[in-house]
């Protein structure tokens, strides 16, 4: 009798087990899905992101209708490693769906018939779920549902500066600070002003370098200014660098022509305007630290104050100066509403 009870102990405990089992439930708390079943589409988002519409201009010409907050899953997941802090996530979101709030108020001429694209050039990077969840592999699962609770975590909430939606403008690391958008574009614009960045040496590729033969330099800057003097010894070209708030350079003298960091930048497919080049035995190297413009907010420093405790509000409103969070509300209102944004 008690090898029957035995027996039927066993056979009922797996007869629970089994399917946990067979699902990976035993892989640390992070359960993996069978090759051959495919990984979850993003749940629903928050009311007001689901309610709302957006027309998206895709790759071959053809436009998308598609929930905001569709949309803003596949932006976020383009935009910033989705490895990144719940908070950073969110403050890259908000970015987000203020930069679309703004080009749905005033419009592009770029695409008339949208008001988006999938060009980062123009617009926000955009993926597809499935081209993201392919890039991820085995962390598909868990990084959808982390994008997906930023989105959802922010619902309708929007940057604003009196009471207009910012330029929410933003990179991707550093070199300690940010600078002012007048140092960048020529345009002062009040809540993009330069603040000190936490990023540092855990980024990828924090500091690179770029070396040219004189040639390669003399070829490439002649072809942009033809009347500099680059006739002399390649130690004799570099005059005087003007720094920019950041530290970075605001502007060189090249052969007689002062050109700005900006330009150099482009010229020398450079990573950021923070550099110093030298010249030595012909050859001209130069040294980069972070990427990206410099202007607005910085993701890598978003992912840093996030790791430190900082909630993506107050992420959003160290990086872009004296702004507030509010909730977008309204099918068609191209004005926020003037209630405050709810906490995280």
């Amino acid at each position: 009798m008690k090898q029957v009870v035995a027996v039927a102990l066993i056979l009922l405990l797996l007869f629970f087990l089994l399917p946990f089992l067979l699902l990976g439930g035993g892989s640390g708390g992070e359960s993996v899905l069978p090759l051959d079943r495919p990984v979850a589409t993003p749940a629903p988002s928050g009311p007001l992101d689901t309610e709302r519409t957006i027309d998206v201009l895709q790759k071959d010409g053809s436009v998308t209708t598609m929930t905001m907050g569709d949309y803003l899953w596949s932006v976020v997941a383009a935009e910033m490693p989705a490895s990144f802090e719940l908070e950073a996530l969110k403050a890259q979101t908000v970015a987000a769906r203020t930069y679309a709030l703004r080009k749905m108020t005033y419009g592009s001429a770029n695409h008339p018939d949208a008001d988006v694209c999938t060009d980062h050039t123009c617009c926000q990077a955009y993926i597809t779920p499935e081209d993201a969840q392919a890039n991820w592999g085995e962390n598909a699962q868990v990084y959808t549902a982390r994008i997906q609770n930023a989105v959802s975590g922010t619902d309708g909430i929007v940057a604003l500066y009196d009471g207009k939606p910012i330029d929410a403008v933003f990179f991707s690391s550093a070199a300690g600070q940010t600078v002012d958008a007048v140092e960048v574009w020529g345009n002062s614009v009040p809540y993009l002003t330069g603040v000190e960045s936490p990023e540092g040496e855990e980024v990828p590729n924090y500091h690179t370098t770029v070396t040219l033969s004189a040639e390669e330099f003399k070829t490439a800057f002649l072809e942009a200014h033809p009347d500099a003097d680059l006739s002399g010894t390649p130690d004799s070209w570099l005059g005087n660098i003007t720094p920019n708030s950041a530290g970075g350079v605001e502007s060189i003298v090249v052969g007689g022509i002062t050109v700005s960091g900006t330009e150099m930048r482009t010229l020398f497919s450079l990573r950021s305007t923070s550099f110093t080049v030298t010249e030595q035995d012909g050859q001209f190297t130069f040294s980069v630290t972070g990427y990206g413009h410099g202007v607005g907010m910085s993701q890598y420093g978003a992912n840093a104050m996030a790791k430190e405790g900082s909630t993506y509000e107050e992420i959003l409103k160290w990086y872009y100066t004296g702004i507030s969070l509010e909730t977008w509300q309204g099918e068609d209102s191209a004005s926020p509403s003037p209630s405050p944004a709810p906490a995280a």
